[in-house]
């Protein structure tokens, strides 16, 4: 077998690999089966997840790669980024660390829950035995929490309340009116006798294990886990911490810029959207940027009588960017989305607006979230959301990744693994909305540049909090002086980059990539440049790294 092909082998069996051990993502890939177990989260999952990506390591090691070009390369590289974040995550005990916010077990139960679909009397009882699987899920969490806390591992105070808060109201939902019932209530067959039998049992196993199993939970983090609380919020003050801190810069920005360059790059960025916002705030016939925030703050027009009108309006919205599409996009997915809301509990922990892309297959249509709680989601930021969160942006850009059949399927269905170019494309989109023509209004104008501001202070605030000794006082009080968000707003974000060291990083570093992309393209070409083409060479890449975007491009230029 040549190079290549012992590649596409081992890309394959890698696949076969990430199925097995996180069989999640085999679900959210369409290519789960009859798994009943899709979550496994145990401390020996994850050791014997590490020693399997050390044989797979060894393996590719073992292959001639310098001959290859093009896609073939990249599948290289990043096939050894990915085995290299598992063993090396795994080396600094992040599975002991599990995310308790914004996004804990909890909420990866709710959209489990979400991207379910019942199409037969067959799938209702696979449902019912997943439901009855999700117990052993927050154990396995449970347990990992007890290991890190045997091995030293604190988590900071400031993310404790928050998180119990969030279980609790998990655990308190109405079983008939949960998620995990609703999957039954949207089901074509819900009426058929043996469909509303399982829905039954269903009930039964939510109220009697699933959300006592929540309270147990629940229990730990406000028992031990909180007792042992640190007061400091830097995720270097815990074991291995300022490698841990260097490892989750690396992986979400996919580059090898440090903390201090991350931030740095943030301050400017910062001083340059400040300097725009200042002109917007002109043209709008204010002083300055201040008094602007300040009318757009106390504006009540801004804010939708209930979900239901904002809901509304986000549909109008979509199907206005909807319209301009085949403009720029010469390829564009098959699957296509909806508008939903949140509901008032969920809307409480969540962002103002997500993206739950379609799994593969097009079982059920991507949806593109937003608020139950109008007043967490001005009009003016609706335009910028709503090309973010559904097309061209990730809706858009995951279900035309999960069609690229010509690339191996940890590369088609790896977005969760490559924030800066799932994230980057997003916010580089929110740009693109001029050229769409979408934002028809000063505040709408502000809303687009409030939003990239926003992106550009985390790179200052999340390297503030984790490399530069910021307090939590500190984030707040920057954020706050130059967004129009509310404060508690602004509260619940600095708690989810304390709680999620790096994250935050990943959108405007991969943004700004992609936009300088653009710039050499339209550089080289002249006139030649072609919306159409320079962004299927970007969205037909899949998921991929900064770096290994780059080289795509740049060999998309050579031949344009």
């Amino acid at each position: 077998m040549t190079s290549a092909a012992k590649l596409d082998s081992l890309a394959a069996r890698f696949w076969d690999f990430i199925s097995e051990e996180v069989p999640f993502n085999a679900f959210l890939a369409g290519e789960a089966g009859d798994a009943v177990t899709l979550f496994r989260e145990s401390p020996a999952d994850h050791d014997r997840r590490a020693a399997r990506a050390r044989a797979f390591l060894t393996e590719l090691d073992d292959l001639d790669l310098d001959a290859l070009e093009g896609q073939p390369r990249a599948t290289g590289e990043l096939l050894r980024f990915e085995l290299g974040n598992i063993i090396e995550a795994h080396s600094l005990m992040s599975h002991l660390r599990p995310s308790l916010l914004p996004v804990g077990p909890e909420f990866n139960t709710v959209f489990l829950a979400q991207q379910a679909h019942i199409a037969d009397p067959s799938a209702a009882e696979l449902w019912v035995k997943r439901v009855a699987a999700l117990p052993a899920f927050l154990d396995d969490i449970a347990a990992c929490l007890k290991e890190g806390l045997a091995r030293g591992i604190r988590f900071p105070r400031a993310v404790i309340e928050p998180a119990v808060a969030n279980v609790r109201r998990t655990a308190a939902l109405d079983p008939d009116a949960s998620p995990w019932l609703a999957v039954f209530e949207r089901s074509p067959v819900r009426d058929e006798p043996a469909v509303r039998t399982a829905r039954e049992r269903a009930r039964t196993i939510v109220a009697e294990r699933l959300q006592p199993a929540f309270e147990r939970y629940a229990a730990l983090i406000e028992g031990p886990i909180a007792t042992a609380a640190r007061e400091t919020i830097s995720c270097t003050d815990a074991p291995a911490g300022e490698a841990f801190y260097d490892f989750w810069v690396r992986r979400f920005t996919t580059t090898g810029m440090t903390a201090r360059e991350v931030h740095d790059f943030g301050v400017a960025e910062v001083a340059r959207l400040e300097a725009e916002a200042e002109a917007i705030a002109a043209d709008a016939g204010y002083d300055d940027a201040r008094a602007y925030r300040a009318h757009l703050v106390s504006d009540t027009t801004f804010i939708l009588a209930d979900a239901n009108a904002l809901r509304e309006r986000a549909e109008i919205v979509c199907k206005r960017i909807d319209a301009r599409i085949p403009n720029f996009f010469g390829r564009i997915p098959r699957v296509t989305y909806g508008v939903e809301s949140m509901s008032a509990a969920m809307s409480v922990s969540m962002p103002p607006a997500y993206a739950q892309p379609s799994p593969s297959g097009g079982s059920v249509a991507g949806k593109f979230w937003i608020t139950g709680l109008p007043e967490r989601l001005p009009t003016y930021f609706l335009p910028a959301f709503a090309i973010h969160e559904a097309w061209p942006g990730h809706l858009m850009h995951i279900g035309l990744m999960a069609e690229l059949d010509e690339l191996p399927a940890f590369r088609r269905h790896g977005a969760v693994n490559y924030t800066a170019c799932i994230e980057g494309w997003a916010l580089y989109c929110e740009q693109l909305g001029h050229e769409f023509g979408i934002y028809t209004t000063s505040a709408e104008l502000y809303g687009r540049l409030e939003g990239e501001l926003w992106r550009a202070c985390r790179l200052v605030v999340d390297t503030g909090i984790h490399a530069l000794g910021w307090t939590r006082g500190a984030a707040i009080d920057y954020l706050a002086a130059r967004l129009t968000l509310p404060r508690a707003t602004i509260e619940q974000e600095v708690d989810r980059y304390i709680a999620l060291p790096g994250q935050a990083l990943a959108y405007q570093i991969g943004g700004a990539k992609i936009l300088s992309l653009r710039r050499r393209a339209e550089a080289r070409l002249g006139s030649r440049f072609a919306h159409r083409a320079f962004h299927d060479t970007v969205t037909t890449a899949g998921a991929v790294t900064l770096p290994v975007l780059e080289r795509l491009v740049e060999a998309w230029l050579e031949t344009a």
